[in-house]
């Protein structure tokens, strides 16, 4: 899909069709910030930069990084949700997914 961060970045905010600046509320940055890391050559942001990024898209800072595909990001990142979840609502989605598999 996307070679570098910033691609990567770029990219899963317009597929999510998120503006600039609805990325940067929910991933805890500034508008500023996040337009420099989609336009610019930065360093690497922080580990705690990612997190939020890979939170508020809902992918992996692996992914972000590069190391791994988008498929399992957004796995791994749908299970990160899954165990925030009440017991209540993910007996309701395990009961969803058995009524889909068939």
């Amino acid at each position: 899909m996307a070679d570098t961060i910033r691609d990567r970045i770029k990219a899963l905010r317009k597929k999510a069709k998120l503006t600039l600046d609805q990325l940067a509320d929910r991933a805890g940055l500034s508008k500023s910030y996040l337009w420099e890391l989609e336009n610019r050559e930065l360093p690497r942001p922080s580990g705690e930069k990612l997190a939020g990024l890979a939170r508020a898209l809902d992918v992996t800072v692996d992914y972000l990084l590069g190391s791994e595909n988008l498929e399992s990001a957004e796995d791994k990142a749908f299970f990160r949700e899954y165990q925030a979840m009440s017991p209540e609502a993910r007996a309701r989605l395990r009961k969803l997914a058995k009524a889909l598999d068939e």
